[in-house]
């Protein structure tokens, strides 16, 4: 790992403490997670400072879950006061995404860093497609009662996003709402959800990094402590305006914005998975 001067250093912390403001925001606005900013950022400054892109991610990927689940808590407070968690999907929900998340966490920690790249920038390519959609596509008008069918969604949810190093509304959201869950209540219970998905797998992560050579300093597995420093304090200050933004605005427009930001990002971590 290259040594930084402060000169190097000081912009470096602004960006990334930023980078925790906006995650926040997004967090509490729309949903995704937080994950879905701070993976991509947080690679790109691993790499920056000369950590293999194959380890880069994988630090990227576990350090961002501890800044989901916390921020995750302080967004789904905000959304529990405004009445917008559906207790009875979390109730259901949580078991099974927390089985998912484990899974999914074990297996960031063990899968190749390129694999994970490549798993990030398909699956954001598909999100920003859907986002950038001026409707919502409706499968059904209820969650489906069948026994077994919502434990597999739900667990397949929290092994994609704990692999991915996001929260569950990145993908929980568009799922809840094409069967009809209003989108408020999508929003504030998948970010509900995400305390869920990110304090399993971040702590399979942990300990799927404990021996592995190269970490960056004061890194915990593969949780990079420094980061997590940079990113919470702001993340959780901002969560909550997100969620009052949620229930004062109509974020088509952001949604969109986001779509390009999450089409441009895709498109650069599929670029260096497969480059």
């Amino acid at each position: 790992m290259m040594e930084l001067n402060w000169a190097e250093l000081i912009p470096l912390v602004i960006g990334i403490m930023a980078t925790g403001a906006v995650a926040g925001i997004l967090s509490g606005l729309l949903g995704v997670g937080g994950g879905i900013v701070v993976v991509p950022v947080l690679f790109w400054v691993f790499g920056w400072i000369g950590l293999p892109a194959a380890l880069g991610m994988q630090v990227a990927v576990a350090t961002s879950l501890v800044t989901v689940a916390v921020t995750a808590y302080s967004s789904a407070r905000a959304h529990h006061k405004r009445g917008s968690v559906d207790l009875g999907i979390l109730k259901l929900w949580a078991p099974f995404m927390a089985l998912g998340a484990l899974a999914g966490g074990a297996l960031a920690g063990i899968v190749s860093g390129r694999a994970l790249l490549a798993l990030f920038g398909t699956i954001a390519l598909l999100v920003a497609w859907n986002m950038a959609r001026p409707k919502t596509r409706i499968l059904a008008p209820a969650l489906p009662v069948k026994t077994g069918v919502q434990p597999v969604m739900a667990g397949s949810v929290g092994l994609v996003s704990a692999m991915m190093g996001i929260g569950s509304g990145t993908l929980g959201v568009p799922l809840l709402t094409a069967f009809s869950v209003p989108v408020h209540r999508a929003v504030g219970t998948a970010a509900a959800l995400g305390l869920v998905i990110g304090v399993p797998a971040s702590l399979a992560m942990i300990v799927a990094g404990w021996n592995v050579d190269g970490r960056p300093p004061l890194s915990l597995g593969y949780v990079n402590l420094v980061a997590v420093a940079l990113i919470l304090p702001l993340s959780i200050a901002c969560a909550p305006l997100g969620a009052r933004l949620a229930h004062a605005l109509e974020p088509v427009w952001v949604k969109r914005a986001f779509a390009v930001f999450l089409f441009v990002t895709s498109i650069r971590m599929l670029s260096s998975a497969f480059g």
